[in-house]
């Protein structure tokens, strides 16, 4: 579509120096002759390419009002107006130069251009966003001196590193300008593979004012964010409002608008024509601490945020693939190397048939009596001419074609001028398609004038920081966690309390407690093998029954949450499921800042987590209890430590149908078997001489520990 509207503007002569026209007579023409579709959407491309906060390098000049970075929409089409801007000669200029291929329009009328000959790869200068047949496509902005520095370098070294062409195309440059933070290592690695995700924050100044007081004063925004938007979301926090099933605002809200009420006092929008963005916020206090302050703000509101990158286009094999930025830039080369070698094929066509035409003229040019005479007396001066002169037949048309007036201005200096000229100039052309050093020359050099012509600076910048987030200073002192079997759970203070000393609700049990630290976390796990935590800081108090864990975390339907654990980040965890399988990490591995919690134990069908237990600080090896009684031991290190989650690897060779009761890390002091034996509880200490017999290979079958013994569970021997 867009295509479409900049070739029928370029057709209705709407060049920079054009008198802007109606916006709806653009509209207009574009549906009648190439795009039968609806005119809004036509229009809706048009503002796009007209709004200087949305492209980075706008090829159309609108008149009137195009809309805001605040949301604001367009005026109708009947009042504005609009011409293309000097940048879009670089799509426009080549096009009647025989330099693309055209098609015909929809019903055949006239013919439209399949691509337009780019004397820039305006892919990557203006980038693109969208989703068609089930692909999408997301990126971003980049310079114009940048991208032209890099194509440079690569026709110069077409094999040139991806490293080295991260020199000259640093990251993404956005109309609206910003901050990106996400360290220059890892943009190189996005612009590799063609995916990945950035941090953008806004740019920002401190204003000093009078008795102390100060401002902060945010004059550059991300890309999607606007001034309105960032209000809104101030205004969402500071004024919560109930979300639906609630009848009071959540722990979560409250805390939110508590922190952010005491550390603004106002915030107001002075954007205007001065400055395109301008948004003024207001401390409590002028003692304040201004990185603390913005940090707040860049956390909880759209003034940091993410961009996404997703390099798919359709390539010069009219495929659509994601690409990395260094194909982008080879595929453009190559496809302006093809523009350039037919712009050249068509002018020497154009040369070599004036040439033609002009040696014709210089043929007859002293016998023009005899000319006018063959003309007079033959029945056909065509042929007579050819014979006479030995023309060939489009030079004898061309003698004919000249009026009798025209014939006496022949001069024989004003042709040989003419054919000297352009003689030098198709031996220029036969250089270029004959001498591919010539031709890269060339390239080279409009690539550079242009980006000499239409380049600017650089407007986003890219310098490392760590993501913005909220500091709550939380008192490091001990508390004990205590769960229950429902699944409620409270904090209490201090360590060393007696268990019998709780209470629960009716029907309902301990389940464990932990004695921890206020800073630790609390871990969930679900069926489903994602594991929910929660800081200990944000559990209810114990003064009463506490509160369901379920409203601490947004569990998914049909999910249950089945074992706890509390403890620091550093605390390394042993983690099986009944299917058999296991292995290693750390708590701090399993932590998660959303709600939903963290994807973490790979599960089969019917398979379910085991109880997650603590690895002893001198543990050398895996004790395995099968539910039919038999058990395994085998080294601690056969086991993988899996930081990012997964299934482990297999613990012990099960029967069909045969879940593992219990898996864990012990050390040489033995087990405890805890089971029944003619109906009465029973446990059997197991001493690491004893465990000797148990020995074997990991993912082996075990031995039968006590058939008269139905164990059910199994226990480090303290």
């Amino acid at each position: 579509m867009q295509r479409r509207i900049l070739y029928a503007m370029n057709e209705l002569k709407l060049d920079a120096s054009a008198k802007p026209r109606k916006s709806a007579a653009v509209v207009g023409d574009v549906l009648g002759k190439l795009h039968p579709h609806g005119d809004q959407s036509v229009y809706d491309a048009l503002v796009r390419m007209a709004q200087d906060f949305s492209l980075r390098y706008p090829l159309i000049d609108g008149q009137g009002n195009f809309g805001s970075r605040d949301g604001d929409g367009a005026a109708a089409m009947r009042y504005t107006e609009a011409r293309l801007t000097p940048i879009s000669q670089l799509l426009l200029d080549e096009i009647d130069m025989g330099t693309v291929d055209f098609q015909p329009n929809y019903d055949g009328s006239t013919e439209e251009p399949k691509l337009l000959p780019s004397r820039l790869p305006f892919v990557l200068l203006n980038g693109a966003s969208g989703i068609a047949v089930g692909l999408a496509t997301e990126i971003p902005p980049h310079n114009l001196r940048e991208v032209a520095k890099a194509a440079v370098a690569m026709i110069r070294q077409p094999n040139i590193s991806h490293a080295n062409l991260m020199t000259y195309i640093p990251g993404p440059d956005f109309p609206g300008g910003g901050q990106i933070i996400t360290p220059p290592s890892t943009i190189a690695e996005m612009y590799q593979v063609g995916r990945g995700s950035l941090k953008v924050r806004a740019r920002w100044k401190i204003e000093d004012l009078a008795r102390g007081q100060w401002q902060a004063v945010i004059t550059e925004l991300p890309p999607g964010t606007s001034t309105q938007k960032v209000l809104e979301e101030i205004e969402e926090i500071t004024n919560p409002k109930l979300k639906v099933g609630k009848k009071s605002l959540t722990p979560e809200q409250l805390n939110q608008k508590q922190s952010l009420l005491a550390l603004l006092d106002t915030v107001r929008d002075e954007s205007g024509r001065e400055a395109a963005v301008r948004l003024v916020f207001e401390p409590k206090s002028k003692n304040q601490d201004r990185t603390e302050f913005m940090n707040s703000l860049l956390a909880q509101t759209s003034l940091e945020t993410s961009s996404s990158i997703n390099l798919v286009m359709i390539g010069n094999d009219g495929r659509p693939r994601q690409k990395g930025i260094g194909d982008i830039l080879r595929e453009w080369i190559t496809f302006r190397f093809l523009t350039i070698t037919r712009r050249t094929q068509y002018r020497l066509q154009k040369v070599e048939d004036r040439i033609h035409i002009l040696e014709g003229r210089e043929a007859v040019l002293l016998n023009i009596d005899k000319v006018i005479k063959i003309i007079r007396e033959s029945d056909e001066p065509k042929s007579a001419l050819i014979t006479a002169f030995k023309l060939s037949d489009r030079q004898a048309e061309d003698i004919l074609e000249i009026r009798l007036r025209q014939l006496a201005r022949l001069e024989a200096i004003k042709i040989q001028q003419e054919l000297d000229t352009l003689r030098t100039e198709q031996g220029t052309l036969q250089d270029l398609l004959k001498n591919p050093a010539s031709m890269t020359k060339l390239v080279i050099k409009e690539i550079e004038a242009d980006a000499k012509q239409f380049g600017d600076d650089r407007r986003t910048v890219i310098e490392e920081a760590e993501k913005a987030v909220i500091e709550q200073r939380i008192v490091d002192e001990p508390v004990t966690v205590i769960m229950s079997q429902k699944g409620w759970v409270r904090a209490r203070t201090g360590h060393g309390h007696e268990a019998s000393q709780f209470t629960f609700k009716a029907g309902d049990n301990l389940y464990a407690t932990f004695e921890c630290r206020t800073v630790d976390n609390l871990l969930a796990f679900g069926s489903n093998g994602r594991v929910y935590s929660v800081p200990v800081s944000a559990l209810p108090n114990a003064r009463g029954d506490g509160a369901p864990i379920t409203t601490l975390v947004d569990l998914a339907s049909g999910t249950s949450l089945l074992h706890y654990f509390a403890g620091p980040a550093d605390i390394p965890l042993f983690l099986a499921t009944d299917a058999g399988y296991g292995f290693m990490t750390k708590v701090g591995d399993m932590l998660s800042r959303v709600k939903g919690g963290k994807s973490f134990i790979t599960l089969d069908e019917t398979a379910r987590p085991l109880v997650p237990n603590q690895i002893p600080e001198h543990a050398s090896a895996i004790a395995c209890l099968s539910e039919k009684g038999r058990l395994l031991v085998f080294g601690i290190d056969d086991v993988k430590t899996l930081s990012s989650g997964g299934r482990g690897v297999a613990l012990m060779d099960l029967a069909e149908g045969e879940k593992l009761l219990s898996a864990q890390a012990i050390t040489q002091q033995g087990v405890i078997i805890h089971g029944v034996s003619r109906g009465k509880p029973k446990d059997e200490v197991v001493t690491a001489s004893a465990l000797q017999t148990f020995i074997g290979k990991r993912a082996r079958k075990g031995k039968l520990f006590d058939a008269k013994l139905n164990a059910f569970a199994l226990s480090p021997r303290p």
